[in-house]
C-alpha cells in the first residue's frame, strides 16, 4: 500500500479522480487490480483519468507482481517515459499511449522479457524519439507494438531487421515514424511467421512494394497509406493482394483503371476483403458492377481519385457494409434508393462530385423513402439534392456528424434538425440557399462545430452555449452581436460572423472569451470603436474586423495577445499616428491597416520589431514621409502595398534584400483539423483590379507603391526580386530608365509603370519575361520601338502606350522606319550595329 501511495503523491490530479485511494483496502482503489488469492497488486489501469499527470514515482518498483500498467490518455506534459519501468520485470502489458510523455524512448524497456502488449504511440505534436530499436530483441515475447508518430528515423537502417527478431510478434503499428528505409528483402530469412497487422502508413520510403510483404502468409491487415511506395498498381491489377481481409493504400498516387483493381481482387479464390481504402490516388474509369462480389466487405473509401460514370446499382448488394465513402470523383448520373436500399448496416455515407455541374451527378430518391439504416455521419457535397432537405434524413435519429454541402437546397431549415443537437458534433449546412432564422437558443453538446455560412438565414444571432466553432459568414444577419456573447458562449474557438448585415460595436465580452482562436467579424455594418479589452483571450490567433465602420485607434491591449499572428482592420474609419503598443505584435505574419485614416510618417519600428511580417498593407492612409529603410528588414515579405497614400522621397534600393520575393512564398502546412477553417484574406491591387486572396495568398508576391509622390529612379536592385509576381510604381513623379536588368523579375506577371516621367527605351530583353500578361506603361516619356516578340505580340491594347509620343510600331498607328526589330525583340541599325541594351539611337519616324 506505501508504494501505491507514494505513486499517487507524486502525480498531479487535479480533478480528484482518485479520491478513492483511502483506507487499507487498496485492492478496492479506482484502477487497482489484485490477485484473488494473493492480494498483491497485478494491476494498474489509470488510463483516461480525467486530469491526471505529474511525475511518475519509483516507488512502484515495490509492486513486484506487477504485470499490467496502463497510465494512456493522460497528459504527462512532455516528461520523459522513466526507464526504470524497464525493472518492472512482471509486466506483460504496457500502454503509455497519448499519455504526453516526450523525449527519448529509454532502451531500458527492453528488459521486459514477458511483456506481450507494448503501446507507445502518442500525439503528433509530441517529439518521442528512439535512438535505435535494437533493445527490441530483449522483448521475446511480444505480440504487440505500437510506436506510432514516435521518430525512429536514426533506426531507418536497422528496423526491420529488429522487428525480425521478434517471432510471436501479430500486430506492428509504426505509422508516421519518418522512416525512409523499406528494405526489399528479410535477410537471411523472415521471422514473422504470426504477423497479422502491420500499419507503415504516414512514412516517406519512395521505393517498390517489397515482395516479402506477400510473403507472410499470416498478414491480413496492410496499411500503406501515404508512404510513397511504388507499385501499387500493378500488384493490385494482377492480383497480388488476396487474402488480405484490410487494404489501407490511400494517398500514394495509383493510377490505373479502377475496374482492373475492382475485377483482380473481386477474382480471388478466398474473397475475405472487408476493408479497401484507395482514397487520394488517381485511378480513373468506372466503377464495374462488379464490386457486387466484395460480401464480407464493411468499409471502402475511393474518395479523392479521378473515377468517372454512374455509380454502380450494384454497391446496394454490398450488405455488409457501414462505411461508404465516394466522396471528390467526376460522378455522373442518378444515385436512386438502389443505390442504397441494401445497406442495413450503413453508418457512414459520403458522397459528391467534382464536375463543375452541381447537375452531374442528381439525387432521385422518393421524398417518402425510409432508409433501412441509421446513420451516424452524412457528407454531401456538390449535388443536385435540393429544393429541398430530403424528408428521409429525418429518420437518421443517431447522426452525429452532417456535411450538406452545395446542394441547391433553397429550403428552410427543418425544425427536425434542431432536434438532433444535443447529438451533434458537426453540423455544416454552408453553401446552399437555405433561409428564415435561427432558434436563439439550443442545448448542444459540449466542442460542437456549427458551420451555416453562405445560405440566407437572417434575424438575429443565435446564442448557444456549447458551440465551439460558430461560423454564420455570408448570411443575412442583422441586429447587433449580443452584448452577452462572450459570457454565454465561453467555449468559443472560431466565431465567424463576416458578410452579415450587424450593426453596433463589438461586445467586449467577446475579450473575455479564453478559449478565442480565430475571430473574423469583416464586411459588416459595425460601428463605434475596437474595445480595449482584449487580454483574456491569450491564444487569439486572427482578427479580421476589415469593412466596417469602425472609428479611433487600434487598441493598444491588441498587441497584448501573445499568440496574434493575422490582423486586419482594412477598410474603417481608423485614425491617428500608429501606435508604439504594435511593437509589441512580434509574430504577427499579417498586419492589413489598409485603406482607413492614418496619419504621420511609417514607423520605422515596423521593420525593426515586426521582422515575422508576410504581409505588409499600409494603402490608402494618409501616410507621409520617405519609405523607410528599415522596412528592409522584413526579409519573409510577401506583399508590400504602401498605395495611394502622400509618401515622398525615392524608392530604397535595399528592397532588393527582401529575400522572400525571390523565392516562392512558403507556409507551413496546416494541421489536418485546420483545414476546414476560414482564411483570412486581404486585398490587393494587381492587373488593375482590386483582388481579395485568401487560401492563395502563399502564392502571391506583390510591391505596390503606386499613387504617392515618389522621386527619384527606380533602382537597379528590385529587378534581384526573381519571384515577383507584380510590381506597380505608376501615378508617382519616377524619372530614368526602366532599369538595364529588368528581364531578371521572370516571373513577372503584372507590371505597372503608368503615368511617370521615365524615358529611354522600353528595353528589347522584356520580351524574355514570359510570364507577363498585363503591362502598362503610358504617359511617361519613353521613346523608339514597342518590342514585337513573345508576350509583346500579345499586348494590344494601345492605351498601354499612350501619353508616349517618341514611341512607334505596333499597337500604336506610328510606324517605325528604323531600326528593325527582330524575332528575338534585339533592334538592329543599318549600320550593322545592335542596340541589345536598348538604349541607342533614336528610330526615325513616320
Amino acid at each position: 500500500m506505501a508504494a501505491l501511495v507514494k505513486f499517487k503523491e507524486s502525480l498531479n490530479d487535479t480533478d480528484n479522480q482518485l479520491s478513492s485511494w483511502i483506507g487499507e483496502d487498496f485492492c478496492k482503489w479506482k484502477g487497482v487490480g489484485c490477485n484473488n488469492e494473493t492480494g498483491h497488486v497485478v494491476k494498474l489501469d489509470l488510463r483516461s483519468i480525467k486530469g491526471l499527470g505529474g511525475q511518475i514515482s519509483p516507488s512502484l518498483l515495490d509492486l513486484k507482481y506487477l504485470n499490467y500498467f496502463d497510465l494512456s490518455n493522460n497528459d504527462f506534459q512532455g516528461i520523459p517515459i522513466p526507464s526504470f519501468l524497464g525493472s518492472l520485470e512482471q509486466l506483460t502489458y504496457l500502454n503509455l499511449s497519448f499519455a504526453s510523455f516526450a523525449g527519448m524512448v529509454p532502451p531500458h524497456l527492453g528488459n521486459l522479457s514477458n511483456l506481450r502488449h507494448l503501446d507507445l504511440s502518442q500525439r503528433y505534436y509530441l517529439n518521442g524519439w528512439a535512438a535505435d530499436l535494437y533493445w527490441l530483441s530483449g522483448l521475446s515475447s511480444l505480440e504487440y507494438l505500437n510506436m506510432r508518430r514516435v521518430n525512429i528515423s536514426l533506426a531507418t537502417t536497422h528496423w526491420l531487421q529488429a522487428i525480425n527478431m521478434l517471432p510471436f510478434l501479430t500486430d506492428l503499428y509504426l505509422s508516421g515514424c519518418y522512416l525512409t528505409n523499406l528494405p526489399p528483402s528479410l535477410l537471411p530469412s523472415s521471422n514473422l511467421t504470426s504477423l497479422s497487422v502491420l500499419d507503415l502508413s504516414f512514412n516517406h520510403f519512395n521505393s517498390s512494394v517489397p515482395q516479402w510483404l506477400f510473403n507472410i502468409s499470416t498478414l491480413v491487415d496492410l496499411g500503406l497509406r501515404r508512404c510513397s511506395v511504388k507499385g501499387l498498381y500493378e500488384h493490385l491489377a494482377n492480383g497480388n493482394f488476396c487474402g488480405f481481409r484490410k487494404l489501407r493504400l490511400a494517398g500514394n498516387d495509383i493510377g490505373g483503371e479502377i475496374s482492373e483493381v475492382v475485377r483482380n481482387l473481386a477474382g480471388c479464390t478466398e474473397n475475405s476483403l472487408e476493408e479497401l481504402s484507395l482514397s487520394s490516388n488517381r485511378l480513373s474509369g468506372q466503377l464495374p458492377d462488379s464490386i457486387r462480389h466484395f460480401k464480407k466487405l464493411r468499409s471502402i473509401s475511393l474518395d479523392g481519385n479521378l473515377i468517372t460514370g454512374p455509380i454502380p446499382a450494384s454497391v446496394g448488394e454490398l450488405s455488409n457494409l457501414n462505411y461508404l465513402d465516394l466522396r471528390q470523383n467526376n460522378w455522373e448520373g442518378y444515385l436512386l434508393q438502389n443505390h442504397l436500399q441494401g445497406l442495413a448496416k450503413l453508418d457512414t455515407f459520403m458522397i459528391s462530385s467534382s464536375l463543375s455541374s452541381r447537375k452531374a451527378l442528381v439525387f432521385n430518391i422518393s421524398y417518402d423513402w425510409v432508409p433501412p439504416f441509421n446513420l451516424t455521419t452524412i457528407a454531401i457535397s456538390h449535388c443536385d439534392v435540393g429544393p429541398k432537405l430530403p424528408a428521409w434524413l429525418e429518420s437518421q435519429t443517431q447522426l452525429n456528424e452532417v456535411h450538406l454541402t452545395d446542394l441547391a437546397i433553397s429550403d428552410t431549415i427543418p425544425h427536425w434538425i434542431w432536434k438532433l443537437s444535443l447529438k451533434i458534433e458537426t453540423l455544416d449546412l454552408s453553401n446552399n440557399q437555405l433561409r428564415g432564422e435561427l432558434p436563439i437558443s439550443l442545448p448542444f453538446s459540449s466542442g460542437t462545430w456549427v458551420d451555416l455560412s453562405s445560405n440566407r438565414i437572417g434575424g438575429p444571432l443565435p446564442l448557444w452555449p456549447d458551440v465551439s466553432y460558430l461560423i454564420l459568414a455570408n448570411n443575412l444577419f442583422s441586429g447587433s452581436i449580443p452584448a452577452s456573447i462572450g459570457h454565454v458562449m465561453q467555449t468559443l474557438q472560431i466565431l465567424d460572423l463576416s458578410g452579415n448585415f450587424l450593426t453596433g460595436s463589438i461586445p467586449s465580452s467577446l475579450g473575455k472569451v479564453k478559449p478565442l482562436i480565430y475571430l473574423f467579424l469583416s464586411n459588416n455594418q459595425l460601428t463605434g470603436k475596437i474595445h480595449d479589452e482584449w487580454g483574456s483571450s491569450q491564444d487569439l490567433d486572427t482578427i479580421d474586423v476589415s469593412h466596417n465602420h469602425f472609428c479611433g485607434e487600434i487598441p493598444t491591449s491588441i498587441c497584448s495577445l501573445p499568440q496574434l499572428f493575422e490582423l486586419n482592420v482594412a477598410s474603417n474609419n481608423l485614425s491617428g499616428e500608429l501606435s508604439l503598443s504594435l511593437k509589441n505584435c512580434t509574430i504577427l505574419d499579417l498586419l492589413d491597416l489598409g485603406v482607413n485614416k492614418f496619419t504621420g510618417n511609417i514607423p520605422s519600428w515596423i521593420g525593426e520589431s515586426l521582422t515575422s511580417l508576410s504581409v505588409l498593407r499600409l494603402r490608402g492612409n494618409l501616410f507621409k514621409g520617405n519609405i523607410p529603410q528599415t522596412l528592409c528588414h522584413l526579409s519573409g515579405l510577401h506583399i508590400l502595398d504602401l498605395a495611394e497614400n502622400y509618401l515622398s522621397g525615392s524608392i530604397p534600393a535595399c528592397l532588393g534584400n527582401l529575400s522572400g520575393l525571390s523565392s516562392s512564398a512558403s507556409y507551413p502546412q496546416q494541421p489536418l483539423y485546420l483545414r476546414a477553417l476560414p482564411v483570412l484574406a486581404t486585398e490587393v491591387v494587381t492587373k488593375g483590379r482590386e483582388l481579395r486572396y485568401t487560401l492563395t495568398l502563399d502564392l502571391v508576391n506583390i510591391i505596390d507603391f503606386s499613387s504617392n509622390n515618389l522621386t527619384g529612379e527606380i533602382p537597379e536592385e528590385i529587378t534581384s526580386l526573381s519571384s515577383l509576381g507584380a510590381l506597380n510604381l505608376s501615378h508617382n513623379q519616377l524619372k530614368g530608365w526602366i532599369p538595364h536588368k529588368v528581364e531578371g523579375l521572370h516571373l513577372l506577371e503584372t507590371l505597372d509603370f503608368s503615368s511617370n516621367h521615365l524615358s529611354g527605351q522600353i528595353p528589347a530583353t522584356m520580351t524574355s519575361m514570359t510570364s507577363l500578361n498585363h503591362l502598362n506603361l503610358s504617359w511617361n516619356n519613353f521613346s523608339g520601338p514597342i518590342p514585337s516578340a513573345n508576350q509583346f505580340l500579345t499586348f494590344n491594347d494601345p492605351s498601354i502606350y499612350e501619353g508616349n509620343p517618341q514611341l512607334c510600331g505596333s499597337p500604336l498607328s506610328t510606324k517605325c522606319t528604323t531600326p528593325d526589330v527582330g524575332d528575338d525583340g534585339v533592334r538592329s541599325y543599318a549600320n550593322g550595329e545592335t542596340d541589345i541594351d536598348s538604349h541607342g539611337d533614336m528610330p526615325t519616324f513616320d
